[in-house]
């Protein structure tokens, strides 16, 4: 029998301090710039001082994006614009430094780690540390089987644990989170429509590499397929990770709970991350307070999983490419919040602004020669 018990998350995760965020608010009252001049920056800077329990808030100095990898065996039906089980390339590439997330994580100076956990490739064709925490070579074909066996998702959850203790453990402030799949936005849009009990047509989106009208036909059926699988196993969402999710889904889920526990901010990136945190909503409704949207990516199944979570997206460029891309693309923003809710300064306590005289309600007064006020300057 499983030792794991997902229940423990709601014991575990706490909100960030509202004491300090009332805290921040306040010294925010206080600064130079008049609040609400600075737009989404005053509360992301409010929202980092209680995630960090700190006034004035610390700089963002050491953010990590962190992918997680797999192929999903869906991506046989032809649902993805890239073949399936060609995952692995594009991990490749990321490691290569010519992907757009390593373009920008140089520009950034940001590191960058990937975990595989379901690639489907030889383990020897890749570094030992992107591979060490893999748990199967695919995952199943959610439309007629199930993604992983209970003990594979199990598995899965833990490693992403293990991943959010590592990179607490490390130092990382904020983790940008990512994945790098092929055929995973048909996993998350099952996850999505089944927890939000939608169609299948409201979830299905192009994909990062878009596809054609006839693939998202077939991505169509096959979310429409899975999702008969998924609705008997919805009050367990370990079994629903299981049976239409993935090991790198799974993985991510437990990835999210477990930074929420260790208190360290997570950006999600696109719809994967998304469902995923979808799913760490169910287990712990106090975990998505850790959690920054960080764009819109025109996919349908992402906006309805934030919509659920209450999450607003802090940019809409339209970036549909995964791999954290778009998640880097909002660390600057966040970056700056963080400086501007700490170095602004503070009004001095004597600046207050004088009241003017009262006037008199005579239009006509005028000042008389001995200082009295009366009509056409005669003296009262």
């Amino acid at each position: 029998m499983s030792s794991l018990n997902l229940d423990d998350f709601t014991d575990l995760i706490e909100r960030p301090d509202g004491g300090i965020r009332r805290d921040a608010e306040a010294r925010r009252e206080r600064q130079v710039v008049p609040p609400g001049s600075l737009g989404r920056l005053d509360e992301l800077g409010e929202w980092l001082a209680a995630a960090q329990s700190a006034v004035p808030v610390r700089p963002v100095e050491q953010p990590r994006v962190v992918l997680f990898a797999g192929d999903h065996g869906v991506a046989e039906l032809g649902v993805s614009a890239r073949p399936a089980g060609t995952a692995a390339e594009l991990v490749r590439e990321v490691l290569e430094g010519g992907r757009p997330v390593s373009v920008l994580a140089r520009r950034l100076g940001v590191p960058v780690r990937i975990v595989d956990m379901a690639l489907d490739c030889d383990p020897e064709a890749l570094p030992a540390d992107v591979v060490r925490h893999r748990v199967r070579r695919g995952s199943g074909r959610i439309d007629i089987e199930d993604a992983l066996t209970a003990e594979e998702a199990e598995a899965a959850f833990r490693a992403g644990v293990a991943v959010a203790d590592e990179e607490a453990d490390s130092g990382t402030d904020l983790i940008v989170l990512g994945d790098v799949s092929v055929g995973g936005t048909t996993a998350a849009g099952v996850l999505v429509g089944a927890l939000c009990g939608v169609d299948a047509s409201v979830v299905t989106g192009r994909g990062g590499l878009a596809i054609d009208d006839l693939a998202w036909m077939r991505k169509c059926a096959a979310i429409r397929d899975a999702l008969r699988r998924a609705r008997p196993v919805l009050g367990d969402q370990l079994q629903l990770l299981a049976a239409v999710g993935g090991a790198d889904l799974a993985a991510m889920t437990g990835f999210l709970l477990q930074c929420a526990v260790r208190k360290l901010p997570v950006v999600l990136d696109g719809v994967v991350t998304a469902a995923c945190a979808l799913i760490g909503q169910r287990i712990a409704f106090r975990a998505p307070d850790w959690w920054l949207a960080a764009h819109d990516s025109g996919e349908p199944g992402q906006a309805k999983a934030l919509d659920r979570m209450a999450l607003e997206p802090l940019l809409t460029h339209g970036v549909t490419v995964g791999e954290a891309t778009g998640g880097l693309l909002a660390l600057p923003l966040i970056q700056a919040a963080a400086a501007l809710a700490a170095e602004l300064p503070e009004k001095p306590e004597d600046s207050e602004t004088p009241e003017p005289p009262t006037e008199t309600g005579d239009p006509t007064a005028t000042e008389g020669p001995a200082g009295a006020v009366g009509p056409t300057g005669a003296a009262n």
